[in-house]
């Protein structure tokens, strides 16, 4: 079993360098199959990954269902060592829609409770607001997840798309281990405020959508049909010509790829552990080939000439299109 570890900061826990991010196994990229969901995670821990990314909203309880069957069937020596990671605060409503957020103390411990009942677990080892409340002060979320700490309820305090302003805030209020934010080679707005700050404080990153939710993975195409369900159906980087320019700059990488004899998402994932040992990558494989895939990235070693041939091919600022649309662009912490 690989040995590859890295810690969420200077207070949180000792993880693999890579984790997974299950949102997809449940919602946002069309159907996913749960016999091969369920394997792929266990697959995930039998190679060593031990942090396990999950929301209570995404698909309104499902993830968190699947992802705690796939901890109940695993060998008891695997579940032992997984890590939940989980975002709270996103209110859904029946027919799947998104309103706001929730971050006030009593919301905290009851998103809390019922995210312990469909996990099965008796804690959640890092605890975050998906998007930080604007009606709510960062102080009193933060405040109501400490005392859960303290409770033994949960384990380390994260933080997900906060600004600095905000991570600065909840850093004063209790010890902070992650944020988790978006990023990737074509995503990389954190680089320049957020990142230096979290240096700063001892915050670690737990990046999500280092493939850019499959537009850098190297297997999209521009004929590629979405459904009314996927997330990139109506995801600005996935119109027009945002995305013939987006996936002009994939057969950018692949050609690098291609001269290292890897593929283009190795190559991007390579990137993103690249960038710091303070930067755990969630990968979001709905299945044990794309695992696999993702997992070879680990063998991946870019020296300065690679790094400086990704840069000209996909300069910072090179994507066309926002990450998120308009509506839910005021919700992060970030700009783009």
């Amino acid at each position: 079993m690989t040995t590859h570890t890295r810690t969420l900061g200077t207070t949180g826990p000792r993880v693999h360098v890579l984790g997974l991010g299950c949102m997809g196994m449940s919602a946002l990229y069309g159907e996913a199959d749960r016999a091969e969901s369920i394997a792929t995670v266990h697959a995930a821990l039998d190679a060593g990954m031990t942090l396990l990314d999950t929301g209570d909203f995404y698909a309104m309880g499902h993830n968190e269902m699947l992802v705690g069957e796939a901890l109940r069937t695993a060998p008891a020596d695997l579940r032992d060592k997984a890590l939940t990671s989980v975002k709270f605060g996103a209110l859904r409503d029946p027919a799947g829609g998104w309103n706001a957020y929730d971050g006030r103390p009593q919301a905290v411990k009851n998103f809390a409770a019922y995210s312990l009942q469909r996990l099965g677990v008796d804690h959640i080892d890092v605890y975050r607001i998906a998007r930080v409340d604007p009606d709510v002060p960062i102080e009193e979320t933060v405040g109501a997840i400490a005392e859960l700490v303290e409770q033994g309820y949960v384990r380390h305090i994260g933080l997900s798309e906060a600004s600095v302003d905000n991570i600065r805030r909840a850093a004063a209020t209790a010890p902070i281990s992650d944020l988790q934010i978006e990023y990737a080679i074509i995503t990389r707005d954190i680089e320049r405020e957020i990142l230096p700050a979290t240096r700063e404080l001892g915050i670690g990153i737990t990046a999500y959508g280092v493939l850019s939710r499959g537009l850098i993975s190297g297997h999209f195409t521009s004929d590629r049909q979405l459904g009314a369900g996927d997330f990139r159906a109506f995801s600005p980087r996935f119109q027009g010509d945002n995305l013939r320019h987006n996936l002009d700059l994939v057969e950018a990488l692949r050609k690098i790829a291609d001269e290292k004899g890897v593929t283009v998402a190795q190559i991007a994932i390579a990137w993103v552990l690249s960038r710091g040992d303070d930067i755990v990558p969630l990968v979001g494989a709905r299945t044990r080939e794309r695992l696999a895939e993702s997992l070879g990235a680990l063998d991946v070693t870019l020296d300065e000439a690679d790094l400086a041939a990704i840069e000209e091919a996909v300069p910072a600022g090179a994507a066309a299109g926002t990450r998120y649309p308009a509506a839910q662009m005021s919700h992060l912490g970030t700009e783009h």
